[in-house]
């Protein structure tokens, strides 16, 4: 699990190569657990939590200056 505040020290390139991995590796989770491979559920959560973070900081960073 990746914090905010790690997630704010990239810079937008990285951040964006983060969301696109996390993206994959939530794919690729779905299609195992509609498989019934699954080993852990938990790591379905943790990664949606986590492209939510990066999108969340990701969105921070590339708002417009006078928004939030």
């Amino acid at each position: 699990m990746t914090s905010a505040h790690d997630l704010r020290e990239l810079n937008e390139d990285d951040l964006m190569n983060r969301e696109r991995d996390l993206n994959d590796q939530l794919f690729r989770l779905r299609i195992q657990k509609a498989m019934g491979h699954l080993d852990v559920p938990l790591k379905l959560r943790e990664v949606r939590r986590d492209l939510a973070r990066v999108k969340t900081v990701l969105r921070q960073k590339t708002a417009p200056a006078g928004r939030s």
